[in-house]
């Protein structure tokens, strides 16, 4: 597999359109940090790292869904910077998605943060994904 993360947003993307409660994904450091960012913007329901004999885990996401109308939190998922075009941006050109009602997930030099963060703290970095 060449793109990762690629793969991560795909299964939750599979996962949201057939309607599952609960995914379970491969994990890496980095898939970790970009779970940990959505649960903390309120994208997913709830997560957890679990060690099931593959040296490194993995990680179950529960999809977060409206209880009247089953809208799920997550109506998009876009991978930016992919392994053949790098996408990096500089806190003065940080992207803004949905005009400021998503986000954008970027790894930076003190780690993997949204783009509001990264703008107030004043670093730049490659944007991985959107997330609305």
């Amino acid at each position: 597999m060449t793109d990762p993360i690629a793969d991560y947003l795909t299964r939750l993307r599979n996962a949201i359109k057939a309607n599952h409660r609960v995914v379970e994904i491969p994990s890496s450091n980095l898939k970790k940090e970009i779970t940990k960012i959505l649960f903390e913007q309120g994208y997913i329901l709830n997560y957890k790292f679990v060690e099931n004999g593959t040296p490194a885990g993995a990680i179950k996401i529960a999809l977060k869904y409206d209880n009247i109308d089953r809208v799920n939190a997550i109506s998009g998922l876009q991978r930016v910077s992919r392994p053949g075009l790098r996408q990096y941006t500089g806190y003065k050109d940080m992207p803004r998605v949905l005009n400021g009602l998503g986000i954008a997930i970027l790894s930076t030099s003190k780690g993997v943060m949204t783009n509001k963060k990264a703008a107030e703290e004043k670093i730049g970095g490659e944007v991985l994904c959107y997330v609305y």
